[in-house]
């Protein structure tokens, strides 16, 4: 046999002919899930500073703020 034919022989036993919408699904459906678990978890942040409200008018009873010092800490 010649290193041609070997080459041959190979590239026909290596053909696959299926489905490749069929392989390639598994792929969008991970990503799918990959997404929806991002998207829970980012939903699961809303309202976060409503829910402890209390806290925080308890922490700006405690801590006066300065009208002068209101703002981006220019001074």
């Amino acid at each position: 046999m010649t290193l041609a034919t070997i080459i041959a022989l190979a590239t026909e036993t290596a053909e696959h002919h299926g489905n490749v919408q069929g392989e390639t699904f598994v792929f969008g459906v991970i990503a799918f899930v990959v997404f929806v678990a991002l998207g829970a978890v980012t939903l699961s942040y809303r309202n976060v500073a409503n829910r402890h409200a209390h806290k925080a008018e308890a922490y700006a009873k405690a801590h006066p703020v300065d009208q002068a010092q209101v703002g981006h800490g220019h001074h």
